[in-house]
């Protein structure tokens, strides 16, 4: 399977895994699974074919592991729209946290604090140069600490996903640290 196609692959079961699982006829259990046999069928009956093979290459080579698969039954691991319980337990953080942002976005962030937008979570790195990555995709990152330890301490709840993206409901702005543009 060429590079071209592992991507084209991996953004449409992102699509249908974590957004519009309905565009395809699919019905996500109520903790975001779905069986893998269900899924290639819908993919097909819907004019994008995907192999067993394929699928499982896919969530193999994700250097951000988005897809986990039990049983039978495929999920995406974090970052969904539609409503699912991941069932993560609490897990206490490391001291820091790093979003990746752009500048557009800072004076919102300094307001608001980290809002997890159309997603149920606020997302979160365990180190600057992943939330830079992340932060790059839409410009000139800038890259925000968020005092996680301080944040734990205040009753915060976070959670560690399969795919070792850090959840949070929000950060509130008393817990961010602003840096320069890169």
């Amino acid at each position: 399977m060429d590079d071209r196609r592992t991507v084209k692959v991996s953004k449409y079961l992102s699509k249908h895994l974590r957004h519009q699982p309905e565009r395809i006829g699919l019905s996500l259990d109520p903790a975001g699974w779905v069986e893998i046999d269900a899924l290639l069928a819908a993919t097909a009956a819907h004019g994008f074919p995907v192999t067993r093979a394929e699928l499982d290459h896919v969530v193999a080579v994700n250097d951000k592991r988005r897809f986990a698969i039990e049983g039978g039954r495929i999920r995406a691991s974090q970052g969904h729209t539609v409503e699912v319980a991941l069932g993560l337990p609490p897990a206490t953080p490391p001291p820091y946290l790093y979003h990746g942002t752009v500048a557009r976005s800072l004076d919102a962030i300094r307001a608001e604090g980290l809002r997890p937008m159309a997603r149920h979570d606020v997302h979160l790195s365990a180190d600057r140069e992943t939330a830079t990555r992340v932060g790059a995709r839409r410009g000139r990152p800038v890259v925000l600490a968020v005092d996680a330890a301080a944040m734990h301490r205040d009753g915060h709840v976070f959670h560690l996903s399969a795919n070792a993206v850090w959840l949070t409901a929000a950060v509130p702005p008393r817990y961010l640290r602003f840096s320069e543009p890169r």
